[in-house]
This record gives C-alpha cells, sequence and structure tokens, in this order.
C-alpha cells in the first residue's frame, strides 16, 4: 500500500486557561495520500479548523503525532500553503504584487517570477485585473488571487479553510469547479474545510465527517461519483442524506449540551 503523505496518529487538542481546558480535538486518526482531496465537515465548534491549523504547523496538537512525508510537522512550512477565508491579501499591493510577494520572499529569480505570476493569472483568469489592488476587486476575484498566491509557491500540499463560505453561491459553484480544475492540473494533496454537506460532496474523494467537541472522526465517506459531479442526480442526493443525518446528530448533541449548560464558549 501507499505510504500517507498526512498520517495523524492519536492527536488530541486541548486549549488551557486559568480556569478551565476546552478538548478540542480527541483520539485523531487519519491518513491522507498524495493528490487527495479530502474535505473535513462537522458543525461549528468540531475541531474542523482546529485540526487543519495543526496540519499546517499554526497550531501544534497537545498530544499524539502529526507527520508529512515521514517528517513530525514542528510549525508551517513550505510545503503547506495555507488559503483562509478572509482572502489575507496585502491591500496595498496590486493583484500581481501579492502573487509574486511569495516568491520574492523565497529570493527566486526575477526572470522566474515574473514567468511564474504571468502562468498564474492567466490560468486564474486574472490577467485583465493585474494592476488592480484588493478593494477594487470582488470577493470571487479577490479569493482567486489568494489561490493564485499559494500555487505560486508551489506547496505540495494546500490547506483550505472554508475558502468559499463568504461568496454567493453563484460565485461559490464558479470557484468550486475552478478549484476542482486547479486540483486536476496541479496535482495537489488538498485538504478543505467546509460546514457545506453538498460542498463536501461535490469536490471531494473522501468527506471526513467530525463529531461535536471534542472533534474526532466519525466517519470517513468516500465520494466515487464521476466528475463533473451533478447535484440533482440520485447518487448525489443519497450522499446528502447520508452525510446530513450525520451532521445533524452532532448538531443536536451541540445543542443538548448547550440546553444542559455544558458547552464551553
Amino acid at each position: 500500500m501507499a505510504t500517507p503523505q498526512i498520517h495523524i496518529v492519536k492527536v488530541q487538542k486541548i486549549y488551557r486557561t486559568a480556569n478551565r481546558e476546552v478538548h478540542a480535538l480527541q483520539d485523531i486518526d487519519l491518513e491522507i495520500y498524495a493528490g487527495e482531496f479530502v474535505t473535513f465537515l462537522g458543525p461549528s465548534g468540531c475541531g474542523k479548523s482546529t485540526l487543519l491549523n495543526a496540519i499546517g504547523g499554526f497550531s501544534l496538537p497537545t498530544s499524539g503525532t502529526l507527520t508529512v512525508d515521514g517528517k513530525a510537522v514542528t510549525k508551517p512550512g513550505p510545503d503547506r500553503g495555507m488559503v483562509f477565508q478572509e482572502y489575507a491579501l496585502f491591500p496595498w499591493m496590486t493583484v500581481a504584487q501579492n502573487i509574486e510577494f511569495g516568491m520574492e520572499i523565497q529570493d527566486k529569480p526575477k526572470d522566474f517570477i515574473k514567468t511564474k505570476a504571468e502562468e498564474l493569472l492567466t490560468k486564474l483568469q486574472l490577467k485583465d485585473f493585474r494592476d488592480r489592488f484588493p478593494k477594487e476587486l470582488s470577493g470571487g476575484m479577490r479569493q482567486r488571487v489568494a489561490i493564485a498566491r499559494v500555487l505560486a509557491l508551489d506547496p505540495p500540499i494546500m490547506l483550505m479553510d472554508e475558502p468559499f463560505g463568504a461568496l454567493d453561491a453563484l460565485t461559490r459553484r464558479t470557484l468550486q469547479d475552478e478549484l476542482i480544475r486547479i486540483w486536476s492540473e496541479f496535482k495537489k494533496t488538498i485538504c478543505f474545510v467546509t460546514h457545506g454537506i453538498e460542498e463536501s460532496i461535490y469536490l471531494s474523494d473522501r468527506v471526513v465527517v467530525m463529531t461535536y467537541r471534542p472533534g474526532t472522526v466519525k466517519a470517513i465517506v468516500p465520494i466515487d461519483l464521476p466528475r463533473p459531479r451533478h447535484t440533482t442526480s440520485p447518487e448525489f442526493n443519497e450522499l446528502k442524506n447520508i452525510l446530513g443525518t450525520m451532521v445533524m446528530e452532532e448538531q443536536s448533541r451541540h445543542q443538548k449540551a448547550e440546553l444542559a449548560g455544558t458547552t464551553a464558549d
């Protein structure tokens, strides 16, 4: 069998303050293979983003092991690029400058930087906006720039934290299709956080359904539908019902915990 690119064993994450402990993740066991598109799905508070940040090296586990390509994750690294919901663009830089910035920090040759930036501007349909500033762009265009900036660094793994959550439905679907095209062309491993059931089925090879806090793996559901996927097909809707039932079970647990006064903010 192939060796997992990302290997997570018994990972726990506990946030401690002077007054309490919050168990965000508990006994996470997960293997993700090179080139996979894996989505973390679950209600708010289930630890999806916490797990993604652990893989990224931004918030290390309290216990357990987490390796990428056989090496322990101890900090962020160039092998893992993060795309946030908030775009995280430099407002004083143009589109082209935002894309070029990471390569400049890596001290790439100027000719390489210009060629790579032009390639990405073309592939992500940003060429006509190269000299615009982020404030002059729509949310969808800003997210294209954020994705291009990560691709410019050519990490084998892309970590995406609800990148389309703030977009309208039409723009979101357009960027979902764009992301599938990018994933197919660039052969990246993608770990994608969402609370959207339909989005998880539309994009993923596998969906990791997480329980409410403490977050652990409730189920791993393979999505074997051929691409492009049709959201109205019987097979798609069957998966939607299966995943929807799982997520609603966890949402119900959350609500009961709140009513019982046991949920930590």
